[in-house]
């Protein structure tokens, strides 16, 4: 951080550009993984070269980084966004100088507005004129004058403040842009009042796209009651069509951010008079009539003195201002909107109220994290749409994300399973299953006192989907392939017989020699490469290269589950290497593990490595007794509880180098072990998709046991 400078005698303003950043802060800026800048500073002469060190590690002036990053192309950061980086840096510094975080936001976003609403500089004018801008745009002080005067020392701060806007501004695509980048700045602005009761960026995109904006009529009206710093209230305008001519109206009990709303919708291009943002808790109704569309996060409330009724209530109050074919979408907690409550309770009789009138269209539960504030925050949203008595079709759709990760390709599943529950006039469409959902009859829920609002099994309409569908004939696969196996294993046992290792006590007079993997590494009787750092994201279970890494060697994944494209690897990878038949794959994250691919053309994830066996060694190595060998000295200097780090090596673990016969007969039993092994791991494999299928149709009632033969335990079956 810039330590501030004496400006004409006054400690305001940062110091010349001295911001130091590590290598994760500079793999943060580019959007790359970590390791990734240690690799550019080694392999790239051109890359800045460090200006001072922090406990042994190195720090680079970051607008050097900046420039090196804009120059070169490398990261995944447009060069716009690296000017804007160092420019909210910039920010922080000040923020550290004494400039409280409310006045240096407020100051910051109230220019980029009154630049915009001009379409000119603010960075050239003196303080004075400013002012007189902004007394003329804001006459009646609603959203930035007052702002502007709460600036220190105007006079010096005021000029530096107006370039930040502009560099910010032209740094962007729009003006609405560099505003919103002030406000996700907020967080290390230290102004955590702005940001604690918003909901992430990705769930309010998701609140607005299940509004469906896409069906309305232009100058239709948009509602956000609560509407804090005005996080939903732009998520709609982003939303919706382009030149839609809609009116937005939101209402915030506190003036300031009030004034914020007015001023970031301004700088989004809505005219004064398609805004009307009210200081309250009631919308302009009366004025603009009722909303066609009203999305809200109901204001958070600690658990310890959450009324359930209450919640609740406020819901009904915001339904008031529902008229025919509107659509409210509501954020809230989970524990009065979806969960049991206490039968025929208060709470209980308000909440199935909502079926009663046919207003609630969805019951949606949301995964943890809606509120990044509030990590422990359990959410639901409810979908509200008034319809006409003669046009209700009592059915209510019910989906639990809660199991599932709060990341934008789950959400967009969400948005997609609304759009069509509402193109379908809240009846369903047979021809699409919700992945997570159940549509039920609104009566079913309504006669079932206290239940929860979540979804209890398949609808019927689940029944007729492929995966339900298809699920007898895909057990008939296993069992036909488990049947495969069991006719292998006793061919195996009636061609091998009993499996005997002949081992016996080593003579006294043979001793064995020993070596170290260093040594065979050294000799050249085995060549060490290295695994490669895979994005998850490029991961999938129908690849054309498999994937090992430390979970398929140690067991927690199963091997061929993941898989690496083609196109992915020649063009996001191209210097990776393959396995060839015999490698070994070894890890020591988390334990130490060894595998050996038989097969070869598999792509390595690190941490672990490869020890490719040289085919002209003398004597030769055989990689099944090396991996059993090395497998059975790790075992004696594994890692002690506390420790970063196992007590030796790979390098330096010692095993047996034996004898071509000796070898030739210990790889002759290891081979016949594993030819068992595997029959047992896929007969195991077999069992466990018999399993997991069979548990997924009794689960959700697609699928019953009838024709059983006689089994341990059976008396008899249903007809």
């Amino acid at each position: 951080m810039s330590s501030p400078t004496q400006v004409d005698g006054s400690p305001i303003l940062p110091g010349p550009p001295s911001w130091r950043i590590g290598y994760a802060e500079i793999a943060a800026l580019a959007q790359v993984k970590r390791p990734v800048p240690t690799t550019w500073s080694r392999r790239h002469s051109d890359f800045p070269a460090p200006v001072t060190r922090q406990g042994g590690s190195p720090l680079f002036d970051a607008q050097e980084v900046v420039e090196w990053l804009a120059r070169t192309g490398r990261g995944n950061t447009e060069p716009r966004r690296l000017r804007a980086e160092v420019a909210l840096h910039t920010l922080s510094a000040w923020r550290s100088s004494g400039l409280s975080a409310p006045v240096l936001v407020g100051a910051l976003t109230a220019l980029i507005c009154l630049r915009q609403q001009y379409d000119a500089p603010v960075g050239e004018h003196a303080w004075g004129d400013l002012l007189d801008q902004a007394a003329d745009l804001d006459a009646e002080d609603a959203f930035l004058l007052s702002e502007l005067r709460a600036v220190p020392d105007p006079e010096r701060l005021g000029p530096a403040l107006g370039a930040l806007a502009d560099e910010l501004t032209e740094a962007a695509y729009t003006p609405a842009e560099a505003f919103d980048w002030v406000l996700e700045a907020r967080r290390r602005l230290g102004s955590h009042d702005l940001a604690a009761d918003e909901p992430t960026p990705a769930v309010a995109r998701a609140l607005a796209a299940l509004a469906g904006l896409g069906t309305l009529a232009d100058e239709s009206v948009l509602a956000t009651p609560y509407a804090r710093s005005g996080d939903l209230l732009a998520a709609l305008h982003t939303a919706a069509p382009e030149d839609s001519g809609h009116t937005y109206l939101a209402a915030e009990p506190d003036s300031t951010l009030a004034r914020l709303v007015r001023r970031r919708m301004l700088v989004r291009g809505v005219f004064e008079f398609s805004l009307d943002v009210t200081e309250g808790e009631e919308l302009s109704t009366d004025d603009w009539g009722d909303p066609d569309v009203l999305v809200c996060a109901l204001p958070y409330e600690a658990g310890e003195t959450r009324s359930a009724r209450q919640v609740l209530e406020r819901v009904q109050d915001l339904t008031d201002s529902l008229g025919d074919g509107s659509t409210a979408v509501v954020l809230g907690p989970a524990d009065a909107l979806i969960r049991t409550l206490p039968g025929h309770g208060d709470a209980d009789r308000l909440r199935r109220s909502f079926l009663d009138k046919g207003l609630l269209k969805a019951a949606i539960s949301l995964p943890d994290g809606a509120f990044a504030y509030r990590p422990g925050y359990r959410t639901a949203v409810w979908i509200l749409a008034r319809t006409p008595e003669d046009e209700r079709a009592g059915r209510v759709l019910l989906a639990d994300y809660s199991a599932q990760p709060l990341t934008e390709p789950v959400l967009d599943v969400l948005a997609e399973d609304i759009a069509i529950w509402r193109a379908s006039d809240w009846r369903g469409d047979r021809r699409h299953q919700p992945r997570d959902a159940a549509v039920v009859p609104a009566k079913e829920l309504d006669d079932r006192p206290g239940s929860a609002f979540t979804p209890q099994y398949r609808s019927p309409e689940a029944r007729h989907t492929r995966v339900v569908v298809e699920r007898p004939a895909r057990l008939a696969d296993v069992e036909r392939h488990l049947a495969e196996l069991d006719e292998r294993t006793v061919r195996r046992a009636g061609a091998s017989g009993f499996l005997t290792t002949g081992a016996v006590l080593r003579p006294e007079d043979q001793p064995v020699r020993r070596t170290t993997v260093r040594r065979l590494l050294k000799d050249r009787r085995l060549r060490r490469r290295p695994g490669h750092r895979i994005a998850p994201e490029h991961l999938s279970s129908d690849g054309h290269y498999v994937v090992i890494g430390p979970e398929e060697i140690l067991g927690t994944a199963r091997f061929g589950s993941r898989r690496i494209d083609r196109g992915v690897v020649l063009t996001a990878y191209e210097h990776v290497q393959f396995t060839e038949p015999g490698d070994l794959v070894v890890t020591t994250s988390p334990r130490f593990g060894v595998h050996v691919d038989i097969e070869g053309l598999a792509v390595i994830v690190a941490p672990a490595r490869i020890l490719r066996v040289h085919p002209d060694a003398d004597p030769p190595v055989r990689p099944r007794v090396l991996a059993a060998l090395l497998q059975a000295a790790a075992s004696d200097h594994g890692r002690t509880s506390g420790a970063v780090r196992a007590s030796r090596s790979i390098e330096d673990l010692s095993v047996p180098d034996l004898r071509r016969e000796e070898a030739e007969r210990y790889d002759a039993v290891l081979a016949e072990i594993q030819r068992r092994a595997e029959l047992l791991r896929q007969q195991s494999e077999a069992l466990d998709d018999l399993a997991r299928i069979t548990a997924a149709g009794m689960t959700d009632g697609t699928l019953t046991i009838q024709n059983l033969p006689d089994l341990p335990g059976v008396t008899g079956t249903d007809h």
